[in-house]
């Protein structure tokens, strides 16, 4: 039998190597580390014409100013609607990842009218982006 004639150390390797392979491949694409806060400035001018970078400075949308970790719907100056009132979030990198892919199927009933970012490197960019945003 093959793997039989090989030694105990190659053998230890190859099943280092295959489950090192394993790891990235269930890893990739769970952006959380792999964010470019620079790119996702660029991705954030997508988000201008409704929100703003500064705190307490709303527009059609709320300010976008610490929003990572962040319960949904906690800026008293600024109406938000019933369904994000009920929603209960906290905006995780995880769940700013899902709601911005497709944000009203996340929070249905949302006034929030951008119909989501498709690509997960612009999610992950702009996460690393609002995560600066202190």
């Amino acid at each position: 039998m093959f793997c039989c004639s090989i030694p105990n150390v190659l053998r230890s390797a190859i099943a280092a190597c295959l489950w090192a392979a394993i790891f990235v491949a269930a890893t990739a694409g769970h952006g959380a580390l792999a964010g470019d806060p620079a790119a996702g400035a660029q991705v954030f001018k997508k988000c201008l014409v409704c929100h703003t970078k500064e705190a307490g400075k709303n527009k059609i949308g709320p300010s976008l100013f610490g929003v990572v970790g962040r319960r949904s719907a906690s800026i008293s100056s600024y109406a938000y609607s019933p369904a994000m009132k009920r929603a209960g979030k906290v905006w995780t990198e995880a769940e700013l990842d899902h709601y911005l892919a497709d944000p009203k199927s996340v929070v249905p009933g949302t006034k929030m009218t951008f119909p989501g970012l498709a690509d997960q490197r612009e999610r992950d960019d702009l996460i690393a982006y609002l995560k600066t945003l202190k």
